[in-house]
């Protein structure tokens, strides 16, 4: 599975319950092999992914196609990526810690 396979399932590993009244966007820049750039936006409970950059992201998310997958399959921690440089984030840091719980990860 690669970072495009993970955004075109995205819809569906989304928990409505979960994002309440959230009205966001976030933008991811992957870079490396099987990169690119994918926009997922949340609002009145539903998800919709585009590829592309958003127009005004809430936040930004950059960081390697290969370390994306790696903590979407729980390989890695966000946490530790971040401390470790693996993660750029730009804007609302707190909407980019609710990613994870946003989204049902694998065997979910």
């Amino acid at each position: 599975m690669n970072a495009a396979d993970i955004f075109a399932e995205m819809t569906q590993a989304f928990q409505p319950e979960k994002a309440g009244d959230l009205q966001a966007v976030f933008q991811f820049n992957l870079s490396g092999e099987d990169g690119g750039e994918w926009a997922v936006t949340v609002a009145n409970r539903t998800c919709t992914v585009t590829e592309g950059q958003a127009e005004k992201p809430d936040v930004t998310i950059g960081m390697g196609a290969t370390d994306f997958v790696k903590m979407v399959n729980g390989q890695l921690q966000p946490v530790v990526a971040f401390m470790q440089g693996k993660i750029k984030l730009q804007g609302d840091m707190d909407l980019a810690m609710k990613v994870q719980e946003l989204f049902a990860g694998p065997g979910s």
